[in-house]
């Protein structure tokens, strides 16, 4: 995620530590497992989880991404031993025939003159020029075996049963497009002049035509310090929440990206807001209060940046594409994992700003 500087993956709190509580201690058949005693007081799962329920759902995250990317080699490594089988090869014969001979013959020598143009190197192109070729060849094997792997498990019957971590976010405290009993809730954590908040806002715009009357969507505002006129930009988007017209007005910020004032206040014009209510809402920050407890909200939950996912409690990090956020919701409302939302961050969120 270095390339994407308005989010921070969640920080792992003693990592060590917490792995191990979560791997062992923090699963156990029940809330009074006793983890440690102090001058005779019994200290239980119970304790733990209630006073740092928010540093041991990050370290779970942690956790279940490695597993999680672990089981998908394990089925993938499955897969190909059956398919070998079934071909009577072996899987590096079973490689060789559906991933090295699918694979286009090697670039043309412009081809890899216009690649030797765009590396970083002071070295002359005759130089490196086996290197490129090696390295373009190596990315489309991996690209090829990528394709092959996917035709495979598109051929199997794969349910991963593997539980992730969730958290309980409340959304009784915002507006939600979509149905209010709808299986599944992608909650948004972001900043409205955040560009890489802008750049996925296409992706969820799709998500909710493709979803429509199946999945709830919700935008939490989380303003950085770091964009001058965010906050602003979420106090507007209030305003217009408190004259019924919430999301015409969050839809139009993100496709026009003009955040300051005045364009704030011509944007409830062209809603034909009472714009004498919009302007004084805006200008004497009547909906700040509001837009500081989600802030608060999200420090509570740990969250250093945006744009942040929750989908069904599960937090979604790293690279955000359409087609990610689409996998988690296609599995969420298949029910594969079976699991309900574990544990609620709503008494963590006491106290801190939780909006009403």
């Amino acid at each position: 995620m270095g390339r994407i500087p308005c989010f921070k993956a969640l920080g792992l709190v003693a990592g060590a530590l917490f792995t191990v509580l979560i791997a062992g201690a923090a699963t156990p058949s029940g809330g009074d497992t006793v983890v440690a005693e102090v001058n005779g007081v019994k200290l239980t799962i119970t304790d733990l989880e209630t006073k740092y329920s928010t540093a041991l759902f990050q370290a779970h995250t942690n956790y279940y991404a490695t597993q999680r990317k672990l089981v998908d080699d394990l089925i993938d490594d499955f897969l190909l031993k059956q398919q070998a089988a079934k071909e009577g090869l072996t899987v590096d014969q079973l490689l060789d025939r559906h991933v090295n001979h699918a694979i286009a013959k090697d670039p043309s020598e412009e081809t890899l003159r216009v690649y030797y143009e765009g590396v970083d190197t002071n070295e002359p192109y005759e130089t490196v020029r086996d290197k490129i070729l090696d390295a373009l060849h190596q990315r489309r094997i991996a690209k090829a075996k990528a394709a092959y792997l996917q035709s495979l498990r598109q051929q199997a019957n794969v349910i991963v049963r593997l539980n992730p971590p969730r958290m309980t976010i409340p959304v009784n405290d915002t507006v939600v497009r979509g149905p209010s009993e709808a299986r599944v809730t992608v909650v948004e954590y972001a900043d409205y002049e955040c560009p890489y908040c802008q750049q996925i806002q296409p992706a969820v715009a799709r998500l909710q035509t493709e979803f429509r009357g199946r999945v709830a969507f919700a935008y939490k505002d989380f303003p950085l310090s770091m964009h001058p006129n965010a906050q602003k930009a979420a106090e507007a988007s209030r305003c217009a929440q408190k004259q019924g017209k919430y999301w015409e007005y969050h839809d139009l910020l993100t496709s026009t990206k003009e955040l300051d004032p005045n364009a704030l206040k011509a944007d409830a014009r062209k809603l034909s807001l009472d714009a004498a209510a919009f302007d004084k809402c805006l200008d004497n920050a009547e909906t700040a209060p509001m837009v500081k407890a989600y802030q608060a909200e999200a420090q509570a939950l740990g969250l250093q940046g945006t744009p942040t996912f929750f989908i069904n409690g599960r937090f979604i990090s790293g690279t955000l594409t359409y087609e990610r956020l689409r996998d988690v919701i296609t599995e969420e409302l298949a029910g594969t994992d079976g699991q309900a939302a574990t544990p609620a961050v709503n008494e963590a969120l006491k106290g801190k700003g939780q909006p009403k």
